[in-house]
């Protein structure tokens, strides 16, 4: 659920700069965590294992 929330959230924020409702400066600001984030939760969803 996890991972499907987060590219939910850029997605998102994509069709919100697209609607030009996001300026430069804010997507700026938003990049550096978002190209951060998803390797990092993969990282941490498979050190966890399947939990089922």
């Amino acid at each position: 659920m996890a991972r499907g929330s987060l590219y939910e959230t850029i997605n998102w924020l994509r069709l919100a700069y697209a609607r030009q409702l996001l300026t430069n400066e804010q997507v700026s600001k938003f990049k550096p965590i978002l190209d951060e984030l998803p390797p990092k939760l993969n990282a941490y969803l498979n050190s966890i294992g399947n939990r089922e």
